[in-house]
């Protein structure tokens, strides 16, 4: 059964940074890609960055390239978002999830509770305020 459980959201000023974790489990990490999507209050889903399966090839939406990093620790079955920079509107519930096409779904915005198809973890929230 495929699991993935983020980590290390919480309350930050503006400029400052935060390291979230997504930890997964029923599935060997190279070989999936991940992605982080956030959800910001009344607003839709979006895609922000996804790492590739098989390589490190990363992508980012334009809102938060050149901010955020994406990797990942195969020894831990851990994929990471280091967030520098933040801002206000970087304030969302931040998701990792994964499928053989995650990184495709990327560039959309989700409405009304729907969201790619893949495997997804429960969130964690991302405050960022002072």
């Amino acid at each position: 059964q495929v699991q993935l459980v983020e980590s290390g959201g919480g309350l930050v000023q503006p400029g400052g940074s935060l390291r979230l974790s997504c930890v997964v489990s029923g599935f060997t990490l190279p070989f999936y890609a991940v992605a982080w999507f956030r959800q910001a209050p009344g607003k839709g889903r979006e895609g922000i960055s996804c790492i590739f399966g098989r390589d490190d090839k990363t992508v980012y939406s334009s809102s938060v390239k050149d901010r955020f990093t994406i990797s990942r620790d195969t020894a831990n079955n851990t994929v990471y978002l280091q967030m520098n920079s933040l801002k206000p509107e970087d304030t969302a519930v931040y998701y990792c999830a994964t499928d053989s096409f995650i990184c495709t779904y990327l560039a959309g915005t989700y409405y009304s509770g729907s969201r790619p198809p893949g495997s997804w973890g429960q969130g964690t929230q991302v405050t960022v305020s002072s």
